[in-house]
């Protein structure tokens, strides 16, 4: 099969769009939790962690003075 070029399957662990990869140490417990969630409502952990980290970053945004 000269030419032709398989697409690459994406799965739950493949980024979508422009993201990088983060390496950060956490709690085990709380590894366990997102994890759960993640398979509970059927998506990836880094999206159930990025989805955390902009609840945070909007609540930790410093307000105008």
């Amino acid at each position: 099969m000269v030419g032709k070029k398989r697409t690459p399957k994406r799965g739950l662990r493949t980024p979508i769009g422009d993201r990088v990869k983060v390496l950060m140490m956490i709690d085990p417990e709380i590894a366990a939790d997102i994890k759960a969630i993640a398979i509970a409502e059927k998506r990836a952990a880094w999206s159930v962690m990025e989805d955390a980290a902009r609840e945070y970053l909007k609540r930790r945004k410093p307000r105008s003075r």
